[in-house]
């Protein structure tokens, strides 16, 4: 079976433990939010892993800098979200801390992902036949 790039890519490994984490957290969340927050915090976390995959498929540097800037984006939303369960006591402070750290973890490994792109966009621009060896 082939091993698609997105795979072998540390944020999206990390990623999908974050998926796991937040649906299992989220099935605690009180039944009148399936529709609300636990919804929105589901559907962003997987946009994040599903924009890191669709990212390393793009041919451009460029267009992979804007998947993992979606995916960047994502996660902050993320991150607020659980501000906002934890305020609203749905979750403790030591999962807030849990979850924030595992967040924080995976934005340093998506930003590392987009600043390389878009290095190589800018270096491509100055050089084309960079883009042709």
């Amino acid at each position: 079976m082939h091993t698609y790039s997105f795979e072998k890519l540390d944020a999206w490994k990390e990623g999908r433990h974050l998926v796991v984490m937040l649906y299992h957290l989220t099935q605690s969340f009180p039944p009148d939010e399936k529709f609300g927050l636990t919804s929105q915090i589901r559907r962003a976390v997987v946009s994040v892993v599903s924009n890191i995959a669709e990212g390393s498929a793009r041919s451009s540097a460029k267009d992979q800098a804007h998947f993992y800037q979606i995916a960047y984006s994502s996660l902050i939303e993320i991150l607020n979200q659980i501000i906002v369960a934890h305020d609203l006591r749905f979750i403790g402070p030591d999962q807030l801390f849990e979850i924030r750290a595992a967040v924080e973890r995976l934005l340093a490994l998506i930003a590392a992902l987009r600043n390389f792109q878009l290095q190589k966009a800018n270096t491509s621009k100055l050089n084309p036949k960079l883009l042709n060896p």
